[in-house]
Protein backbone atom coordinates (compact mmCIF):
# COMPACT_ATOMS: atom_id res chain seq x y z
CA UNK A 1 0.00 0.00 0.00
CA UNK A 2 2.83 2.57 0.70
CA UNK A 3 4.49 1.85 -2.60
CA UNK A 4 1.14 2.17 -4.34
CA UNK A 5 0.84 5.54 -2.17
CA UNK A 6 4.31 6.67 -3.15
CA UNK A 7 3.65 6.18 -7.01
CA UNK A 8 0.24 7.92 -7.10
CA UNK A 9 1.87 10.80 -5.49
CA UNK A 10 4.89 10.74 -8.09
CA UNK A 11 2.43 10.40 -10.78
CA UNK A 12 0.52 13.36 -9.50
CA UNK A 13 3.61 15.67 -9.72
CA UNK A 14 5.34 14.21 -12.77
CA UNK A 15 2.02 14.82 -15.25
CA UNK A 16 1.72 18.64 -15.20
CA UNK A 17 6.11 18.80 -14.96
CA UNK A 18 5.76 16.74 -18.25
CA UNK A 19 2.85 18.41 -20.11
CA UNK A 20 4.66 21.80 -19.66
CA UNK A 21 7.73 20.33 -20.71
CA UNK A 22 6.00 19.35 -24.02
CA UNK A 23 4.25 22.51 -24.79
CA UNK A 24 7.61 23.87 -24.20
CA UNK A 25 9.36 21.86 -26.49
CA UNK A 26 6.61 22.36 -29.15
CA UNK A 27 7.19 25.73 -29.14
CA UNK A 28 10.72 25.71 -29.36
CA UNK A 29 10.16 22.92 -32.20
CA UNK A 30 7.91 25.70 -34.33
CA UNK A 31 10.64 28.50 -33.66
CA UNK A 32 13.18 26.09 -35.37
CA UNK A 33 11.07 25.49 -37.89
CA UNK A 34 10.56 29.21 -39.27
CA UNK A 35 14.51 29.67 -38.25
CA UNK A 36 14.56 26.78 -40.56
CA UNK A 37 12.80 28.48 -43.51
CA UNK A 38 14.89 31.95 -43.02
CA UNK A 39 17.97 30.44 -43.49
CA UNK A 40 16.53 27.98 -46.75
CA UNK A 41 15.35 31.42 -47.92
CA UNK A 42 18.91 33.09 -47.18
CA UNK A 43 20.65 30.47 -48.68
CA UNK A 44 18.41 30.28 -51.79
CA UNK A 45 19.30 33.77 -52.55
CA UNK A 46 22.80 33.70 -52.68
CA UNK A 47 22.63 30.12 -54.74
CA UNK A 48 20.94 31.75 -57.07
CA UNK A 49 21.86 35.51 -56.74
CA UNK A 50 18.24 36.16 -56.80
CA UNK A 51 14.90 37.63 -54.79
CA UNK A 52 13.95 35.08 -52.46
CA UNK A 53 11.04 35.42 -50.17
CA UNK A 54 9.86 34.25 -46.82
CA UNK A 55 5.94 34.54 -46.91
CA UNK A 56 3.89 36.12 -44.00
CA UNK A 57 0.61 35.03 -42.77
CA UNK A 58 -1.11 38.50 -43.56
CA UNK A 59 -1.11 39.23 -47.89
CA UNK A 60 -0.35 43.10 -47.28
CA UNK A 61 3.31 42.17 -45.47
CA UNK A 62 4.47 40.52 -48.85
CA UNK A 63 4.04 43.38 -51.19
CA UNK A 64 2.24 43.29 -54.60
CA UNK A 65 5.08 42.17 -56.94
CA UNK A 66 5.19 38.68 -58.57
CA UNK A 67 7.06 37.14 -55.33
CA UNK A 68 3.90 38.90 -52.88
CA UNK A 69 1.03 37.39 -55.48
CA UNK A 70 3.46 34.04 -55.62
CA UNK A 71 2.87 34.23 -51.37
CA UNK A 72 -0.50 34.65 -51.09
CA UNK A 73 -1.03 31.65 -53.98
CA UNK A 74 1.61 28.94 -53.60
CA UNK A 75 2.45 30.40 -49.84
CA UNK A 76 -1.30 29.42 -49.22
CA UNK A 77 -1.38 32.55 -46.93
CA UNK A 78 -0.46 30.70 -43.93
CA UNK A 79 3.39 31.86 -43.92
CA UNK A 80 6.34 30.28 -43.50
CA UNK A 81 6.61 29.06 -47.11
CA UNK A 82 9.46 30.77 -49.12
CA UNK A 83 9.24 31.69 -53.23
CA UNK A 84 11.46 32.72 -55.61
CA UNK A 85 11.65 34.37 -59.20
CA UNK A 86 13.58 32.89 -62.03
CA UNK A 87 14.63 35.97 -64.28
CA UNK A 88 11.93 38.13 -62.54
CA UNK A 89 9.27 35.93 -64.39
CA UNK A 90 8.79 32.03 -63.61
CA UNK A 91 8.29 31.81 -59.89
CA UNK A 92 9.13 28.79 -57.92
CA UNK A 93 7.73 27.54 -54.60
CA UNK A 94 11.39 26.66 -52.67
CA UNK A 95 9.59 25.37 -49.53
CA UNK A 96 6.22 25.35 -48.30
CA UNK A 97 4.40 26.02 -45.20
CA UNK A 98 6.41 23.19 -42.54
CA UNK A 99 5.11 25.27 -39.16
CA UNK A 100 3.82 23.16 -35.58
CA UNK A 101 0.77 25.69 -35.00
CA UNK A 102 -2.10 24.71 -33.64
CA UNK A 103 -3.03 22.62 -30.51
CA UNK A 104 -2.28 25.27 -28.11
CA UNK A 105 1.05 27.07 -30.05
CA UNK A 106 0.02 29.45 -31.74
CA UNK A 107 1.44 33.42 -33.54
CA UNK A 108 0.59 36.50 -31.51
CA UNK A 109 0.15 38.67 -34.16
CA UNK A 110 1.20 38.14 -37.71
CA UNK A 111 4.47 36.61 -39.03
CA UNK A 112 6.89 39.06 -40.96
CA UNK A 113 7.47 38.73 -44.30
CA UNK A 114 11.61 38.74 -45.35
CA UNK A 115 12.93 39.01 -49.09
CA UNK A 116 16.40 38.25 -49.12
CA UNK A 117 18.74 39.19 -52.09
CA UNK A 118 21.74 37.53 -54.14
CA UNK A 119 24.15 38.56 -50.97
CA UNK A 120 21.71 37.09 -48.36
CA UNK A 121 20.71 40.33 -46.95
CA UNK A 122 16.93 41.02 -45.67
CA UNK A 123 14.74 43.12 -46.65
CA UNK A 124 10.84 43.96 -46.04
CA UNK A 125 9.39 43.68 -49.28
CA UNK A 126 7.13 46.61 -48.73
CA UNK A 127 9.67 48.96 -48.94
CA UNK A 128 13.20 47.24 -49.74
CA UNK A 129 14.58 50.45 -47.83
CA UNK A 130 17.11 48.95 -45.37
CA UNK A 131 17.73 45.62 -44.06
CA UNK A 132 15.32 44.08 -42.09
CA UNK A 133 15.83 43.95 -38.45
CA UNK A 134 13.00 43.08 -35.85
CA UNK A 135 10.56 40.35 -35.19
CA UNK A 136 9.85 37.93 -37.94
CA UNK A 137 7.34 36.55 -35.68
CA UNK A 138 5.94 35.59 -31.86
CA UNK A 139 4.90 31.95 -31.15
CA UNK A 140 3.21 31.51 -27.96
CA UNK A 141 0.86 29.44 -25.68
CA UNK A 142 -1.64 30.37 -23.03
CA UNK A 143 -1.30 26.69 -21.29
CA UNK A 144 2.22 28.06 -19.91
CA UNK A 145 2.53 30.40 -17.09
CA UNK A 146 6.31 31.25 -17.67
CA UNK A 147 8.57 31.00 -20.73
CA UNK A 148 5.21 30.80 -23.03
CA UNK A 149 6.86 33.07 -25.94
CA UNK A 150 9.64 32.21 -28.67
CA UNK A 151 10.34 34.89 -30.71
CA UNK A 152 11.88 34.51 -33.94
CA UNK A 153 13.86 37.94 -34.87
CA UNK A 154 16.18 39.12 -37.44
CA UNK A 155 19.29 41.59 -36.78
CA UNK A 156 21.51 43.66 -39.38
CA UNK A 157 19.17 41.85 -42.40
CA UNK A 158 21.00 38.42 -41.87
CA UNK A 159 21.22 37.07 -38.09
CA UNK A 160 18.52 35.30 -37.34
CA UNK A 161 17.71 34.88 -33.48
CA UNK A 162 14.97 33.25 -30.89
CA UNK A 163 14.55 34.72 -27.84
CA UNK A 164 12.58 32.90 -25.07
CA UNK A 165 10.07 35.09 -23.14
CA UNK A 166 6.94 35.28 -20.59
CA UNK A 167 4.20 37.52 -21.33
CA UNK A 168 0.56 37.21 -20.36
CA UNK A 169 -1.02 38.25 -23.45
CA UNK A 170 -1.19 35.55 -26.62
CA UNK A 171 -3.72 36.23 -29.07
Amino acid sequence: MITLAVAVILTAIAVPSFRNLTLSNRLTTTANDIVGALNVARMEAVKRNASVQFCSNDSTANGSDTLGALCASDGGGAGGAVVTSINGADTQLVQATNMGLGSGIQLNGSMKAVRFNGQGLGYDPTSMAAPFGGTVADICTTSLSSDNHRVVSITAGSIVQVDTTTSSTCQ
